[in-house]
């Protein structure tokens, strides 16, 4: 416990190393910076502005108005603006650090595995443009609907933005630990499963039928992202119980993933990485 303890604490510090690297980079000139941003928001939107763009064609879409869909969107957009912001750097696609033999390197860091995915992938200035993007469609969204912001609402907000976060990672690092066993396979199944969640994410539920808002909160857990969080946040929701809902999915979700995660990572101490040998894929 004290060793898990010193390492915690050691978190922020390998956060500021990593934030001062990552403004270098981005610091190298006006136009670097500008050319950054702009692929990056236009990437985050290409994946969601489809909703809103059906919502405005047609005055909403179902028992949602075009405030809230936008709500909805800028949520979306947040939700992989905080990952982008604290794990990029493929740390959000484990199937290519796996697949490609970069765990091995991972491995040999002189600190727990633990802690080089949870700060390896600090990129707050040059993978903010998502983050900030959302942050202003919520806002604006907040404004049109004449949202009541107070601090409960606030701390609400980002338990369920944190939740939304824990549960799309823990998809990719799901389906990513099959890059254990298939380097290869994986990591293009790890991209198609990642692009399905985008898609569907931004997109609400309602009236879509039991069966397939069942599917859309567990075997591919979109609703969790923003349509219920949203839903709780916009007051849309009247159960008591929808609170926990996206938290308590978290912690379910964690949980799989973690399992799986370290499965993989026996498997993987006892056959190593297959990518670069005679019958691999890089070779």
């Amino acid at each position: 416990m004290a060793d898990f303890r010193a390492e915690l604490a050691r978190l922020p510090r390998l956060w500021g190393l990593y934030a001062r690297m990552d403004l270098l980079f981005i610091a190298r000139g006006m136009k670097t910076a500008l050319s950054w941003y702009f692929a990056d928001l236009l990437l985050a939107l290409g994946t969601a502005v489809w909703a809103f763009l059906l919502a405005e064609r047609f005055d909403g879409i179902g028992e949602w108005s075009k405030a809230q869909i936008a709500f909805l969107l800028g949520l979306a957009l947040f939700v992989r603006g905080a990952i982008d912001f604290a794990l990029n750097a493929n740390m959000y696609a484990p199937s290519r650090r796996i697949g490609r033999g970069q765990l091995d390197h991972m491995l040999l860091m002189p600190q727990p595995l633990w802690v080089t995915i949870a700060s390896d992938g600090f990129m707050p200035f040059s993978c903010s443009g998502t983050l900030l993007a959302g942050a202003a469609v919520i806002v604006w969204s907040a404004h049109a609907l004449a949202l009541s912001i107070s601090v409960g609402w606030l701390a609400l907000f980002a338990l369920h933005v944190a939740s939304a976060a824990v549960i799309m990672l823990s998809f990719a690092y799901l389906w990513g630990s099959l890059a254990f066993i298939a380097p290869r396979g994986a990591e293009e199944i790890n991209a198609t499963t990642t692009r399905l969640i985008e898609q569907l994410k931004p997109f609400p539920l309602d009236g879509v039928g039991g069966g397939i808002s069942v599917l859309l909160l567990s075997v591919v857990p979109a609703g969790f992202l923003a349509w219920l969080p949203s839903r709780v946040l916009l007051g849309l929701e009247t159960s008591s119980w929808a609170l926990l809902w996206t938290p308590l999915a978290a912690l379910v979700f964690a949980s799989l993933a973690v399992a799986a995660f370290r499965l993989g990572l026996r498997h993987y101490g006892r056959t190593g990485s297959t990518r670069y040998l005679a019958h691999g894929h890089r070779r």
